[in-house]
């Protein structure tokens, strides 16, 4: 296709929150129609609010204070409510961090993308559903988001977003939660989706192989404004040692876990996940589960956490049976066992400050005198690696990065003896994801925690775990021997 005027332009953009903090700051990019334009740069630079930017979403309690946005010939900072709804709805569409919380739970897949398809025919669905990779055969269609991985939520938002055929497609780390495979496969898609369709893309991503892959041009945003420690601290336990907790490496299992078998979906679109998994965790060890994208690993973790029902097998706790309902086991069970979820803007309240998301599992677990509590949250948060003034600050005021550290910190607020984590390094550039490792080393060393990781970053996970389990076919754990550091 041949166009002479791009389909959007920033110019010199800066945004800062009411007090000054800046979120943006000088950021220029020209998006051009049959182009993939990435956007790289660390955690916290404003890659997620340049996107949005570009959507004409300006984050609550922030302004332009320098800069101008122009979409398809309009300003769309200066545009008025209903012909920016217009543009958006008929052609722009903007895909988060989180797409799934944004798919209706009530709403079947084959619903959700043909709800505002173009082409509402049962043939554009499933040409949908082939063209996001999605597996063939499985009735997916007939699935609701609750029964599909953060992977296969993440292609169904995108199917729902190219159903509408837009001129504009905005992608904030498109390949978070994906394995190597599928990642590949997303970016032949989309410059196929831009090479051959004219669409104009812009992406945020801090995958360098996927960027190299897709990308037909970078733009690279500065340093964060507010810098994160470069080697975080492991939070000091503000409780002593229990002795039905061993703390040593290689001593008995912490949680152990036989024949354990899951479900996911309900009636037609019911299937096992999990078939007799037998697992052992042990104090201060890193378990790392891998395996491909809808292939169970979210469901055992959240399996673990008493979030999602066994449908048979145990699970022992320190040697006592751990029931598999989070509501029927004790408060210093949940205390034990916390997740850190793949998705943190849909675990974190966007009404409670950081501090007070913070605040929360000290009172509840611990029960921290009121005067010593908005240190421990400013520790919590260095240790993270964020200083401790974010306290003050809501989700939506966060980079993706950042809120992931929240919720990492308000895992660690409760002095859990096993750390689940889900994807927690996927959204983060390589820097950050080597501080939060670091943390979690410290951690494992300073007081036997031990850490369950939901990975498809496979270097990582050669480097960093102890045992490595493999789903989605034979599936011994297979123990790394280290030398001790």
């Amino acid at each position: 296709m041949s166009h002479t005027a791009p389909a959007a332009r920033v110019t010199a953009l800066s945004i800062a929150l009411a007090d000054g903090t800046p979120l943006l700051d000088n950021a220029t990019l020209t998006l051009e129609r049959g182009r993939v334009h990435a956007i790289t740069g660390p955690s916290g630079a404003g890659k997620t609010t340049l996107l949005r930017a570009v959507a004409g979403a300006i984050p609550p309690g922030a302004a332009v204070t320098e800069g101008a946005v122009t979409v398809l010939g309009h300003d769309v900072l200066t545009l008025a409510p209903e012909r920016l709804r217009r543009l958006r709805r008929e052609h722009l569409a903007y895909l988060g961090q989180d797409p799934g919380s944004g798919l209706n739970p009530r709403m079947k897949v084959g619903r959700l993308i043909t709800e505002t398809a173009s082409d509402k025919s049962r043939t554009a669905l499933s040409d949908l559903l082939v063209q996001v990779r999605l597996p063939a055969g499985e009735h997916v269609e007939r699935r609701r988001p609750s029964a599909l991985s953060g992977g296969q939520q993440r292609r169904v938002a995108l199917a729902r977003a190219l159903a509408r055929r837009p001129e504009i497609l905005l992608l904030d780390e498109p390949t978070a939660g994906l394995d190597a495979a599928l990642r590949d496969e997303i970016a032949d898609l989309l410059r196929d989706l831009a090479h051959r369709h004219g669409l104009a893309i812009a992406l945020s991503s801090h995958d360098p192989d996927f960027v190299n892959r897709c990308a037909d041009d970078t733009v690279v945003l500065g340093e964060p404004t507010t810098t994160h420690a470069a080697a975080p601290k492991a939070p000091a336990p503000r409780t002593p040692p229990r002795a039905e907790a061993p703390h040593a490496r290689g001593g008995d299992a912490v949680l152990t876990v036989r024949s354990l078998d899951a479900r996911v979906g309900t009636g037609r679109t019911r299937r096992q996940v999990l078939t007799g998994l037998d697992l052992e965790v042990r104090p201060g060890a890193l378990t790392a589960i891998v395996g491909p994208s809808g292939c169970g690993k979210t469901t055992l973790v959240r399996t673990l956490a008493g979030l999602h029902p066994a449908s048979g097998g145990t699970l022992t706790l320190h040697g006592s049976p751990l029931t598999g309902t989070h509501r029927r086991r004790t408060r210093d069970q949940r205390r034990r066992i916390q997740l850190v979820p793949q998705n943190p803007l849909g675990a974190l309240n966007p009404a409670r400050t950081v501090g007070a998301t913070l605040i929360r599992p000290l009172k509840l677990h611990l029960g921290l005198p009121a005067d010593r509590r908005a240190d421990r949250v400013a520790e919590l948060l260095i240790a993270v690696g964020l200083p401790g003034g974010f306290a003050a600050r809501y989700p939506h005021e966060l980079s993706g990065g950042q809120r992931q550290r929240v919720s990492i910190a308000r895992a660690l607020a409760a002095e859990p003896d096993i750390l689940l984590c889900d994807e927690v390094t996927s959204a983060l550039d390589a820097d950050t994801a080597a501080d939060v490792m670091a943390l979690l080393r410290d951690l494992r060393t300073a007081r036997g925690l031990a850490v369950v990781l939901v990975s498809h970053d496979l270097p990582l996970v050669s480097r960093h775990a102890d045992d490595i389990l493999t789903l989605g076919g034979p599936s011994p754990v297979i123990r790394v021997e280290r030398q001790p550091v």
